[in-house]
Parts: structure tokens; sequence; C-alpha cells
């Protein structure tokens, strides 16, 4: 079946008879869907809806296949490159699995893969820049704690927290509100991780429950929501949390 999917992608990039939208992207114009689409695999898993986790992991496998030919056209790799390189990659960082049986760690095997292919010596190498900010807030934390620059426990994290409120409080313009509430979002990143706590994990949670009580809300009111003055929208939003 994977020979099928590559198939129709070459197809549908063949310049003279393919099709034109696909024939015209590129990597970067198909960037944002790769990450639309492994967004809603993450989705489909939440909800625990195998049809739909199915479905997106076809168009996550898609993705895949796109960035391969168009990388095939140019020369540089092909598929089969791509499964051999994760095969490899497997193998090499699961030695109690495949190798000699000792396992020096996920992390340490990552971390010397790094320095064998990095130029650059900051422990902070190879943390994606176009990761969303949330998730790479933690991991540039992560690296950092490896070193040793960390709060010991939740405490310190927690005042860092305070800390940045205070800041945003006293910001005398609009740049300097806007670099203390990034200050303040990367300090409560922090405190959730010395909690143990998924920052993101955490945010789609509560996400989830303001779409949930905001619809309560509207279907309370009917159509005149809007329209409500701010003490009633008030009441009902109280009367959502309730129910």
């Amino acid at each position: 079946m994977l020979n099928r999917l590559t198939e129709i992608m070459a197809r549908l990039r063949d310049p003279e008879n393919g099709c034109p939208w696909d024939v015209a992207q590129n990597f970067s114009t198909i960037a944002p869907y790769t990450i639309e689409e492994a967004y809603e695999v993450a989705d489909a898993i939440e909800r625990d809806d195998m049809a739909a986790l199915k479905d997106e992991l076809g168009d996550l496998q898609l993705q895949v296949v796109f960035h391969a030919r168009m990388a095939e056209e140019r020369g540089a790799f092909a598929l089969p490159d791509v499964i051999r390189s994760i095969c490899d990659k497997m193998e090499r960082r699961h030695p109690h699995v495949f190798g000699d049986g000792t396992n020096p760690g996920w992390e340490s095997i990552k971390a010397q893969e790094r320095a064998d292919r990095e130029p650059d010596p900051s422990a902070l190498a190879g943390v994606a820049s176009a990761l969303p900010a949330l998730l790479r807030a933690e991991k540039l934390q992560k690296r950092a704690a490896r070193t040793g620059f960390d709060w010991p426990d939740a405490t310190g994290a927690r005042a860092k927290v305070v800390e940045e409120i205070d800041e945003v409080d006293t910001a005398a313009s609009e740049a300097e509100r806007i670099e203390e509430i990034g200050d303040l979002l990367f300090a409560v990143v922090n405190w959730a991780r010395h909690l143990g706590i998924d920052p993101e994990a955490a945010l789609r949670q509560a996400n989830a429950k303001f779409e949930r009580r905001f619809r309560a809300m509207e279907a309370s009111a009917g159509n005149g929501f809007a329209a409500l003055p701010l003490d009633e929208k008030e009441s009902l939003w109280q009367q959502a949390k309730r129910g």
C-alpha cells in the first residue's frame, strides 16, 4: 500500500499530467499542512475516535510521502531513504533490544548523536525553532535543567511566576508589556514542569472546558447572548460552571 501511495504522489506531481495544485507546492508551502495534520492526529486520540484516527494517520502519512517525493525530484533522497533512516535510528537508540544489551538511556544516545552532527556545542542545540512556543519553552527548560541550571524545586519556579506578574503590572510601554507577558508565560511553563504537569495538555484541557462552558451559556441565552449585559453573562457563566 505504501508503494501505491508513492505512485499516486508521483502522478500528482507530474509536471505535464499531474494536478496543478500539487505540482505548484514546495517544502515551505506544505509544511503548515504537515503541522496541521499532526495536530489532527492528536485531536482524534484525545477524542478516542478510532475511525478519525485512521483517517488522520493516513493524512499524516501523505505528508511524509509528499515531502519525500519533492526531495526525490531534487535528487536529495527518496522515501526508502526516509524509512531506512528511521529504522537505523530506532535500532541505534535501543541497543538493549537490538544491540549488546546495554542501555545508556534514550536521552544520552540522542545527546551523543547531536554532538556527532551538530557544530553548535550548546546544550540547547537542535531544539527546533518552528515548534509551538509552549512546547519549545518546555524543551529549552528541560535541556537547560540537564546542565544543572534549574530551580531545586517548584517553590522557586512559583516565585518567579509571581515576580513576572509584578513586572507585567509595572511595564511602562507596550513593548515592555509584550516582553514581560512572554517572560510570564515562560515562567508558568517552568512551574508546570516542576509540578510534573504537561503545560500543553493542561492548556488544551482548559480550552476545552472554556469552550464547553461558553457554548452552554450561548445555549441558555439563545440568540440574544451577545446583547446581554455583563452581569447577566457572568450569571450564565456561573451556571455553566455548576452544570
